[in-house]
């Protein structure tokens, strides 16, 4: 409902709303929903009758037997759905390559209890804004020692809102202040908390890092909590918002170096009671990286499942299968990302994202040259222009021998066309000899542009 009213001018959806044992028929489909542990509350699995077979989608999920603001696993009503008969299991993937058992939030709660206990000044902490289980508790620990809670970040902000008003979080009335209040409480009575654990550029926390957020600078005696885990990917922008902190006198705490944070995510021995609790007949694993999918793949023919009977599917693969057999078809579904660039919504392929690439890496070197319409000859001197590749005024050197050669280039082309002049024929040979010349003088490869004007 909330992204509905960000875009007011698209037509209404037509919303139904579900809970835990309701039930939906879409066309040949009859579809079942199962409460799910996860990071987030009314988190819900998927059992689908479907013609070929029933199916399970477990959607993310964790086994937690003491959970926070939210209730343990429910292993009985996921038995009874394994009793069913259970053809085709699509289940999460995303902790398969993790030993043992995911935390359980209880210690989660109880480790961030000693954190707030301990710590005297300001409290900045940052978590994923679709955590609403971290989010609570975080809020909770600042009532129970004093403190008032700052929220930051549209998304922070948008999901607190939407969840108090599904009454899924708990709230004093006055607990929650504007940033801009921050500097009418003392250190002890503040806890800030905001998005950007993933070191994203344009987030709260790495504008906070930079000095750039204009209702708090950092100083000694602040207090930073990580309590979230590192997307695979986001090491290096995690590590400079992390060193930055650190470079203005404040204390970091992330999860390893404490169990601040718990996956949403089962590890290896729940996504093996998930299996053992299906007893499917075919194996799907999703959610993850390829090597995530492939360690689940294992766990499930380490459970007994025929490997012919394991799926292991990319993005855009399509599927079919019935009780007896499956196969991925030739066909794929075109799921690439979808690029938004000013106005323009996928008008951006793979051509202009690699000439991006190349001007990133490379920059780009321009040569207008004036040919002679009638001789073929190079009127003038050629202009170049350099933009990220060299300097012109500390290469000259290279720019007397490239417009050299780039006169040569020309006339020996005009020559070899009885003295016509071929523009398509000159710019081609000019990017390819003058590219080549470029790399073997400085072993870098910018976007040569020719520009040859007819005079």
């Amino acid at each position: 409902m909330n992204r509905q009213e960000e875009f007011a001018y698209q037509s209404k959806l037509d919303i139904t709303e579900v809970q835990s044992d309701s039930r939906l028929q879409i066309g040949p489909f009859k579809i079942e929903f199962f409460r799910q542990n996860h990071s987030f509350p009314s988190n819900f699995g998927l059992f689908i009758q479907t013609p070929a077979g029933n199916v399970v989608h477990t959607s993310d999920f964790k086994f937690d037997s003491d959970p926070i603001n939210d209730l343990p696993t429910d292993f009985d009503a996921l038995e009874k759905i394994g009793q069913r008969g259970v053809t085709l299991l699509m289940s999460d993937s995303t902790g398969a390559e993790n030993q043992g058992h995911s935390l359980s939030e209880r210690v989660i709660f109880e480790n961030l209890d000693k954190l707030f206990a301990g710590i005297k000044g300001r409290i900045i902490s940052s978590t994923f804004a679709s955590h609403l289980n971290r989010v609570q508790q975080i809020i909770t620990l600042s009532e129970k020692y004093g403190r008032k809670v700052f929220l930051e970040g549209f998304s922070m902000k948008s999901n607190v809102e939407i969840a108090k008003n599904l009454k899924y979080l708990n709230i004093k009335p006055d607990t929650l202040l504007k940033p801009n209040q921050i500097n009418k409480f003392p250190d002890d009575q503040i806890s800030f908390l905001c998005t950007g654990a993933q070191g994203e550029g344009g987030a709260v926390l790495m504008k906070i890092a930079n000095r750039e957020y204009k209702f708090l600078r950092l100083k000694k005696g602040d207090s930073i909590v990580f309590s979230s885990s590192v997307i695979p990917g986001n090491e290096r922008t995690v590590q400079f918002v992390k060193d930055q902190f650190y470079r203005q006198g404040a204390h970091v705490y992330h999860y390893q170096m404490m169990d601040i944070h718990a996956s949403g995510h089962g590890y290896q021995e729940e996504l093996k009671k998930m299996i053992s609790l299906m007893k499917p007949k075919f194996f799907l694993p999703i959610h993850g990286q390829y090597s995530m999918l492939f360690e689940h793949a294992n766990l499930a023919e380490d459970m007994g499942i025929n490997r012919k009977n394991i799926m292991i599917a990319d993005n855009g693969d399509v599927i079919s299968f019935n009780q007896e057999k499956y196969a991925i078809e030739r066909d794929k579904i075109p799921s690439n990302y979808v690029m938004v660039d000013g106005l323009g919504i996928g008008d951006v392929g793979e051509v202009v994202l690699r000439d991006r690439q190349t001007l990133a890496q490379d920059g780009m070197f321009v040569i207008i040259v004036a040919v002679d319409g009638q001789t073929g000859k190079v009127k003038g001197s050629p202009d170049i222009i350099s933009r990220g590749f060299v300097y012109l005024r500390e290469s000259k050197d290279l720019l007397k021998e490239t417009r050299q050669r780039v006169i040569g280039i020309v006339e020996k082309s005009t020559l070899a066309e009885a003295k016509t002049v071929n523009s398509t024929f000159i710019r081609d040979e000019l990017r390819d000899q003058i590219g080549e010349f470029l790399f073997h003088q400085t072993k870098r490869r910018p976007m040569v542009l020719p520009v040859v004007i007819e005079v």
